[in-house]
């Protein structure tokens, strides 16, 4: 599993989607996740807006699996 460290609150299935590599592009998000099944805390999802937080676990088929981590203070 892969930690994604975020220094907002929040950031997007789509964007995750796109720092991943598993898009070229922000536009193929619905497509993909229409295709795919990508699962954000063992539950489907198929929102590109959905807002991952501190904690959330995601599964992209054929890129890998990621732990959405807040960038503390500091580090």
């Amino acid at each position: 599993m892969e930690n994604i460290q975020i220094d907002t609150e929040y950031v997007t299935l789509g964007q995750l989607l796109k720092m991943t590599d598993a898009i070229s592009s922000g536009g193929m998000a619905r497509w993909f996740l229409s295709e795919n099944e990508v699962l954000v805390n063992n539950e489907r999802e198929e929102r590109r807006g959905r807002k991952l937080r501190d904690g959330d676990r995601v599964i992209v088929p054929g890129t890998g699996e990621f732990r959405i981590m807040e960038k503390k203070i500091g580090e």
